[in-house]
């Protein structure tokens, strides 16, 4: 149980003193002293008071070890965006970061992407990345780079770096966003989705380039998403031309005919 290591965290988080906090609960000084140097155990009345002060599930508070999460992870907690609230599983992320202690964008290239499949949550593994930073960035969210193989993303080239915004909370993500996916058997992509996690616990996944067929991915099936933020090149992409606005058409009318078939199947 790491409820008085959690409550000690978020306090100093919060910049409240214990005498501070304590008069909140309207409690003694000593008792929270003692909750939170773990030679007390709270009543359930006081792990509701803590729970509604901190605005963090019981849960939360109970089961999670706070201090192992990194700064994106507990602003997102911080923020409402509680596992135990979303009813997604919380996913511990292996993070870096700098002599400032914010965090770094990690880089995986194509060749790292393999080990990467399976050090992703190894701190070891994370470690040995390249780093770098991109000051026009949110500090309170977590970022990381992936170099993309392959043309089913066209017109972003093949080796372009692309990064992406951690997701905690895959319920939050829209259709129409484009994700870098880490899964278990197909190691890591990078696709438009459709979310229907609510529907059938399932993304659906699009290229950008009409040749390559959508396919559905249960979400067991996915270790990571990180949301599209920007990518970086060398290449120009290739100048639009109409035969490729016809290409996109086509690729649009294969998105709609593709959920007009699967709402018909429903019925």
């Amino acid at each position: 149980m790491y409820f008085c290591t959690n409550i000690k965290l978020l306090r100093k988080r919060r910049g409240r003193t214990q005498d501070e906090v304590a008069n909140y609960l309207k409690m003694k000084r000593s008792t929270l002293s003692g909750y939170e140097n773990k030679v007390a155990l709270p009543s359930i009345d006081n792990l509701i008071a803590f729970s509604e002060y901190f605005n963090i599930a019981i849960d939360t508070l109970l089961k999670i070890d706070l201090n192992k999460l990194s700064e994106s992870q507990l602003s997102e907690i911080e923020k409402g965006y509680d596992v135990f609230v979303t009813g997604s599983r919380i996913r511990v992320l292996a993070t870096t970061v700098n002599d400032k202690n914010e965090e770094n964008i990690e880089l995986v290239p194509e060749k790292a992407k393999a080990g990467y499949t399976r050090g992703f949550a190894d701190p070891e593994y994370i470690k040995e990345l390249p780093v770098f930073s991109l000051p026009f960035l949110s500090k309170e969210k977590k970022y990381r780079t992936f170099q993309i193989k392959g043309d089913s993303m066209l017109p972003i080239p093949e080796g372009s770096w692309v990064t992406g915004e951690y997701i905690q909370d895959w319920g939050t993500l829209k259709s129409g966003d484009a994700c870098i996916i880490l899964t278990l058997n197909e190691g890591v992509v990078f696709k438009i989705i459709e979310n229907n996690i609510q529907k059938d616990k399932s993304l659906k996944l699009y290229s950008l380039n009409p040749v390559y067929d959508a396919y559905d991915m249960i979400i067991n099936e996915i270790n990571e998403i990180w949301k599209f933020t920007n990518f970086i090149s060398s290449e120009i992409p290739e100048p639009r031309m109409p035969k490729d606005d016809l290409l996109t058409t086509v690729a649009n009318l294969k998105y709609e005919m593709n959920k007009i078939k699967a709402q018909m199947s429903n019925k």
